[in-house]
């Protein structure tokens, strides 16, 4: 799923047109011309993201003497760029941590103000992800959301077949099943985007697998089963959709494929679609497919959290927002735009399924409560380089050029010998 970064692409840090949206001062003062605290907060894509506007107006309603300015970084620079301002002694008060690797990174090197006493009163029991920023006993960041994967169908396309406890090799049936006719017209039974946690962090979640352990046999069903889909012409060929940059969502929402495995920050990317008459589709959710019907749903995720820089200009106010977007409250705001939050209760969960155009199924609420929730990708000053050769290695088995087997022993050979 990495991106090859160019720094000397990266847009400005505060775009104009995003700071005069939120009503930003772009003077680099502490205080407004009324005398209200400012807390400027480092994010993404603020234009297209909803749940930054939703936390900041929620917060700035709960707290009027403090006005949150965002600090706007396109998001496939921001873990570069964040990097380059915290290294240059940037003063900005609020973090966004994007993966739980860059955040162990910044609160190693000192860089992240420590929030251990603020977790300690929070009721660990209603929070998802909070557990991955747990560093020797100590805190760094708090979860605000917290991503996993289910399984997107549309309806109209699967009929009335059971999606509710799929095992893997269901799942090939019915894609099998549900693919039809040729050509333009043609319908894939599923779709498998092209990055390597499709089939990789599935197999490790699910099988117990170490994505860092150099050692990648766990991998060997799960890209037989999606090689077979391939051969058997049920879901989009890897070469051309990479080759053509298909999108997951155009798969689902032209109708060309009738179930598409991906993250559950996509149901708000859907939910504004069709409030934008761009997605007509009747969709719903189901658990991830598992590897054996055993009753419990094993998924992957990542959280994402906000954090406090060690260098902020005005740290109490800084934490004040990260404790609120992060509480009940900060729930509430993302769980009604459908973005799934980090704390949870029922009675959020109940705002969320509230949302208009929201799957209110039972099968839609059974994929948002798996029994367990695993890391994407483990924390170590190592994943980032056996990320790339995990990625490498997946583009080359994915397109033919290698097989399983070669694919496997050329992950397990360089893992250990160039990155162990």
């Amino acid at each position: 799923m990495k991106t090859k970064k160019n720094l000397t692409t990266v847009v400005p840090l505060v775009m104009a047109a995003a700071l005069v949206a939120a009503g930003c001062d772009a003077s680099g003062s502490t205080s407004t011309s009324d005398g209200r605290t400012v807390v400027k907060i480092a994010l993404w894509n603020y234009d297209t993201t909803p749940e930054w506007k939703a936390l900041i107006d929620g917060f700035e309603a709960k707290n009027p003497d403090i006005d949150v300015q965002p600090v706007d970084i396109l998001a496939e620079d921001y873990p570069d760029k964040v990097t380059t301002m915290l290294a240059g002694g940037d003063t900005t008060d609020v973090l966004t941590m994007k993966n739980v690797t860059d955040y162990a990174r910044y609160a190693t090197r000192g860089q992240l103000e420590p929030l251990t006493d603020q977790v300690k009163k929070l009721p660990r029991a209603s929070y998802s992800g909070l557990e991955n920023f747990d560093l020797d006993g100590q805190y760094y960041a708090i979860p605000y959301r917290q991503d996993f994967w289910v399984l997107y169908y549309n309806r109209a396309l699967i009929g009335d077949a059971d999606l509710s406890h799929l095992t893997w090799s269901q799942f090939a049936d019915l894609a099998k099943k549900t693919t039809k006719g040729s050509g333009s017209s043609k319908v894939y039974g599923t779709y498998l985007h092209t990055w390597r946690s499709v089939v990789q962090a599935i197999a490790s979640a699910q099988t117990g697998g170490d994505l860092l352990g150099g050692d990648y046999g766990f991998m060997k069903d799960q890209y037989a089963m999606a090689l077979d889909l391939q051969k058997a012409k049920a879901t989009l060929p890897f070469s051309t959709a990479s080759s053509q940059n298909i999108t997951y969502d155009s798969q689902l929402t032209t109708e060309k494929a009738a179930m598409v495995p991906m993250g559950t920050w996509w149901a708000a990317a859907l939910l504004a679609e069709k409030k934008q008459g761009k997605n007509p589709v009747d969709w719903g959710m189901a658990p991830m497919p598992q590897v054996s019907a055993n009753g419990e749903t094993v998924t992957f995720g990542s959280p994402t959290a906000f954090a406090v820089n060690k260098k902020a200009k005005n740290a109490e106010e800084a934490e004040k927002f990260v404790t609120w977007a992060s509480g009940p409250e900060g729930a509430a705001a993302i769980a009604s735009i459908g973005v799934v939050p980090a704390y949870s209760d029922d009675k959020i969960m109940d705002r969320f399924f509230a949302v208009e155009g929201m799957p209110n199924d039972p099968v839609s609420r059974q994929a948002m409560q798996p029994s367990e929730v695993r890391l994407e990708m483990p924390v170590s000053d190592k994943s980032s380089d056996i990320d790339q050769i995990l990625t490498e290695e997946h583009e080359l088995v994915m397109s033919g050029e290698k097989s399983v087997d070669e694919g496997i022993k050329e992950m397990n050979d360089r893992v250990r010998n160039d990155v162990q």
